[in-house]
């Protein structure tokens, strides 16, 4: 799950900058479909296997594009409503859930963590706010070298979110709560138990009554043990003679993807368990159904003011980072200007969605692989692919 699952310390590794000007040329292209079909090739040439764009401007006019290599479409042909497994995502529905309880009085965003998880060290000091905006403190279970064998593929036993928790917990804070910022997946893990212990529910149910029966997201669902629909596509990660030179420094020895071998050098990683996500980066869903999600969201259809503006309220990422994190959504700086939203990686899949301050235009970029598009050629072609998607999504044209 860019960021979105730091498993292999994916920020330095994985997350594409948007704030270079690698696609300056895209305000003068005439057709904005033409050029965003022309980076997609790119980057699938540079060595992404498959890449989807949807770009919704808000005018009634949507681009839908889907470009893969010819080797990937022995296992899958792509299209563009295809189902993708959405990383760190998930964060964004779990958010929702949880200020949703916020507006119903079950739960206060000043609760401490130990009304609920008294297991969790210091929980007395750690607040609800404090795990949605990853200012806890707690150690990133998926840093844990027993949870990353589990992520890579292998080891296939399953992991409960209490495991998951006593994996983070068996490591020391990172400091102390509400002091600092740094992104954990142990946060969301935390927050889909509290939502479960606060309403009754599971967060699937919570998940699927609140958000996607009501706006009839028929393709998106949280992922229980190995399960996935017909439609999700194929990941892929490199084999591990390639995979080793993109890899961050103090990634574990051996670190390598389980997967059948593909063409290409890819190994196929669309057979990984997905346990080790659950609601900090389980849930699957298409371009489609993500952008209607994001549009009611931002739209204020799914919270009320006061809870959608507790959303909106950030705090500084990483030092010298521009962008800031609020509860479950990321206000990110881009070359055209800021947006909203979030972005995802788990084995064989990442995902950016974006939208407006208003939802009322939305961008999706998905694409099979995470390590695939780590070194220089195709993460200089995702980051053109990128930038253009959200200029065209504004409307605006690049800046240098």
């Amino acid at each position: 799950m860019s960021r979105r699952y730091q498993a292999l310390a994916l920020v330095a590794a994985l997350t594409v900058s948007l704030t270079g000007c690698g696609a300056s040329a895209a305000a003068r292209t005439p057709t904005p479909g033409t050029r965003l079909a022309a980076l997609a090739q790119q980057t699938v040439d540079a060595g992404a296997p498959g890449v989807v764009v949807r770009v919704d401007q808000g005018d009634g006019q949507v681009i839908e594009i889907a470009r893969q290599a010819p080797w990937s479409r022995a296992d899958h042909v792509l299209a563009a409503g295809d189902e993708f497994r959405m990383g760190s995502n998930t964060k964004t529905m779990v958010a929702t859930v949880v200020l949703q309880l916020v507006a119903e009085r079950r739960l206060r965003l000043t609760d401490p963590v130990g009304n609920w998880l008294p297991e969790i060290p210091n929980s007395s000091a750690i607040t609800v706010r404090m795990l949605l905006n990853h200012t806890s403190g707690l150690f990133n279970y998926a840093f844990d070298p027993d949870v990353l064998k589990s992520f890579t593929g292998q080891d296939t036993r399953p992991w409960s979110p209490d495991e998951l928790i006593a994996a983070a917990v068996r490591h020391d804070p990172l400091f102390a709560p509400g002091t600092a910022y740094s992104y954990s997946n142990t946060n969301y893990v935390a927050l889909g138990l509290i939502a479960e212990k606060a309403s009754g529910s599971t967060i699937s149910d919570l998940i699927r009554e609140r958000i996607t029966r009501p706006l009839h997201l028929t393709h998106t669902y949280l992922v229980a043990g190995s399960d996935r629909g017909p439609l999700l596509t194929h990941g892929y990660e490199p084999e591990a003679s390639r995979l080793a030179p993109v890899l961050p420094a103090g990634a574990p020895a051996g670190t390598a993807f389980a997967g059948p071998a593909r063409p290409g050098g890819y190994v196929d990683t669309t057979g990984i368990r997905p346990g080790t996500e659950w609601a900090a980066g389980g849930m699957v869903s298409t371009a489609r159904d993500w952008a209607r999600f994001d549009t009611a969201l931002m739209s204020g259809r799914l919270l009320p003011a006061a809870q959608l503006a507790e959303m909106k309220t950030t705090v500084a990422e990483e030092s010298g980072n521009p962008n800031r994190y609020g509860l479950g959504v990321e206000k990110k700086v881009t070359p055209c200007g800021p947006v909203w939203g979030h972005d995802g990686q788990v084995p064989g899949y990442s995902s950016w969605e974006y939208t407006d301050e208003t939802g009322r235009r939305t961008v999706s970029v998905l694409i099979t692989t995470i390590f695939g598009v780590a070194s220089p050629r195709p993460a200089a072609a995702t980051q053109a692919l990128l930038n253009t998607a959200i200029c065209t999504m504004r409307a605006a044209p690049l800046k240098h």
